[in-house]
């Protein structure tokens, strides 16, 4: 009984992280075409970073909301501020990372890319699931 038990609680997890990782693409895409247009139209790579990680914060807390955590009601003002405090501190571990990767290490752009996205990834998905939407978490009832 605890084995099934431990099992259906790893299932729900692993199918939040997978939901979470769709709704990150969705995010990213956003976020990549949002950075390289801003760059191209000439905005520093610091600047277009914060703009496009912006552009994927709303969309981010409805979808990671509802079909990711599976919160139902409205949300609470304290949930909203949680994550957007949690995106805060991914924008800043990403923003930090870009600039080691481009400023420091001369690494291309895509790259640096890539390793900040990461960065965030960790950030957010720790954040949001230890804390802003930490009481419901999947049950798949195995």
């Amino acid at each position: 009984m605890l084995a099934q038990t431990m099992v259906s609680e790893n299932k729900g997890k692993i199918n939040q992280f997978f939901r979470f990782c769709l709704v990150g693409l969705m995010n990213c895409s956003v976020d990549f075409i949002v950075f390289f247009t801003l760059i191209s139209g000439g905005i520093s790579h610091l600047l277009a970073q914060g703009l496009s990680y912006s552009a994927g914060v709303v969309n981010s807390f409805f979808f990671n909301r509802k079909w990711t955590y599976q919160m139902g009601g409205k949300a609470k003002a304290s949930e909203i501020g949680k994550f957007i405090v949690v995106n805060v501190i991914s924008l800043l571990v990403s923003s930090a990372l870009l600039y080691i990767s481009c400023d420091i290490n001369h690494l291309s752009l895509w790259i640096g890319k890539l390793i900040a996205t990461g960065g965030g990834i960790i950030v957010n998905y720790g954040g949001s699931s230890l804390w802003v939407f930490r009481k419901k978490l999947i049950n798949t009832g195995e």
